[in-house]
């Protein structure tokens, strides 16, 4: 009996049971459950952060012309990503974005679009040249 035991112990068994494997599999599932719409509104929110830092970029350039010309210019991107010349400045836009400056004299709205930021109302904002910026979901940049 005696050595039916220790002949037992003496026998090694490699690998890993199949519960083993399942818990293992379940723990992966629940973290990726966890990760992967964490790292989606990450990226969403990069995305409108470069939409509001391009709109930004545009209402400085409109002031410096502005300053010299006494009059704001009309600017358009409408490849995302482009770049187009304003004034003597050009300027390119962030990967995906796509902008159209609209001026009245001495007023101007900024538009800055992109897919990829997320719900509908989040894809575009506008920024005007009082400084105010919205979504058009009318929230606030």
């Amino acid at each position: 009996m005696l050595q039916q035991i220790l002949k037992g112990l003496k026998k090694k068994d490699e690998g890993f049971t199949l519960i083993e494997l399942l818990i293992v599999v379940a723990i992966i599932a629940i973290l990726a459950a966890i990760a992967i719409p964490q790292f989606s509104a990450y990226r969403e929110r990069g995305v409108r952060a470069s939409m509001v830092a391009d709109a930004r970029n545009i209402a400085t350039q409109e002031e410096a012309f502005f300053t010299d010309n006494s009059t704001y210019s009309t600017l358009t991107i409408a490849t995302a990503g482009g770049q187009a010349t304003f004034g003597t400045t050009t300027i390119k836009a962030s990967k995906g974005n796509t902008i159209a400056s609209t001026t009245t004299g001495t007023t101007y709205s900024i538009v800055v679009t992109n897919s990829a930021a997320g719900t509908v109302g989040m894809q575009s904002l506008t920024f005007w040249n009082t400084g105010i910026c919205s979504y058009a979901d009318n929230t606030a940049c």
